[in-house]
């Protein structure tokens, strides 16, 4: 009976060392995505400096590329709304 426990207890081993080895895997993958997020962060920085070195607002560029981002229905039921809005407040 000795043998059938040592069995048991080899698999139970393997299976962890298997999960411990999967739990990495996610982990290293999600490190290189943000060490690769955080370079392409740098490398937008660097494009909202050279434009602002050209004399373009950054705040109304990035505006403009969330802006852009939506879809073309929902900016104009927000462009309205907000239109509706500043009226109200006697602001349009």
């Amino acid at each position: 009976m000795a043998d059938g426990s040592a069995s048991v207890q080899k698999a139970a081993d393997g299976a962890t060392t298997v999960a411990a080895d999967r739990l990495r895997s996610f982990i290293e993958r999600v490190e290189r995505l943000e060490e690769e997020k955080a370079a392409i962060a740098g490398d937008i920085k660097e494009v909202y400096a050279e434009a602002k070195g050209e004399g373009y607002e950054t705040k109304i560029l990035r505006q403009v590329v969330r802006l852009r981002k939506m879809d073309r229905a929902d900016r104009q039921e927000q462009e309205a709304l907000l239109e509706l809005y500043l009226s109200a407040l006697g602001e349009a």
